[in-house]
């Protein structure tokens, strides 16, 4: 059992699927009705964690629209 809350598990999980490029740039994210369905957990914990992918800067959501990958700056190894 992790001490870390599920949302913020969730929004790694999604955030590892937009960094691998499993969830493209300008293309949406699940649903949070989709998101709730797929890993078993309650709609509201989905809304919270697309909350944390909307403040680490990685999503943006349209109103009515739904909510879509922001595209990332290219990573330079310095």
């Amino acid at each position: 059992m992790s001490a870390r809350p599920l949302y913020v598990q969730l929004a790694d999980v999604i955030a590892g699927r937009i960094a691998s490029g499993q969830l493209a740039p300008d293309r949406p994210i699940p649903s949070e009705n989709h998101l709730a369905d797929e890993y078993g957990i309650a709609r509201l914990t989905a809304r919270r964690a697309a909350q944390e992918l909307r403040e680490r800067g990685l999503i943006v959501t349209v109103r009515g629209k739904g909510s879509f990958v922001v595209p990332q700056p290219p990573t330079t190894d310095a």
